[in-house]
């Protein structure tokens, strides 16, 4: 009998991730190389792990996850007016473009920036995905039990 995804399985998979009007913003084929994941380790955004659990080899499963079990809502706090002058002065900027930032202690920071002018370049620090509802289409290519289960 095929074993079913659950906790501490690992489970192989290509999928396509789309926006609710369809586009695409993530694939494992076009990339050309399938995912493997463990169940419950933590690595998956909370609804796309759950709905792999009793999944088997060879099942597609389409499903969509509602932004607060994704990559949660859209903070307009998070938008946040930036001093030209900290980027160098030959940046090329371009709407919608993602760009590293790092902060004071460090840290880095992914941001989009929405808009630009002179004096300002205005950054947008939520995730590109937050605020959206996502619609995976799942392949089971493999699951294999947790070895732990077999002692």
């Amino acid at each position: 009998m095929a074993n079913a995804a659950q906790n501490g399985s690992s489970v192989t998979i290509h999928y396509v991730g789309t926006l609710e009007d369809g586009t695409q913003f993530d694939s494992s084929r076009e990339r050309g190389e399938p995912m493997t994941v463990t169940v419950g380790d933590g690595q998956l955004i909370s609804g796309f792990n759950d709905a792999l659990v009793g999944l088997t080899e060879g099942d597609t499963k389409t499903f969509t996850i509602a932004s607060d079990q994704a990559y949660g809502p859209h903070h307009e706090d998070r938008i946040t007016p930036l001093d030209r002058s900290i980027f160098p002065e030959e940046f090329e900027f371009s709407a919608g473009m993602t760009v590293p930032l790092q902060n004071d202690t460090g840290q880095n920071f992914l941001a989009v920036i929405t808009e630009f002018d002179d004096e300002t370049v205005t950054a947008d620090f939520n995730h590109p995905l937050a605020g959206k509802d996502l619609t995976f289409t799942v392949d089971v290519l493999a699951v294999s039990a947790d070895e732990d289960t077999d002692s």
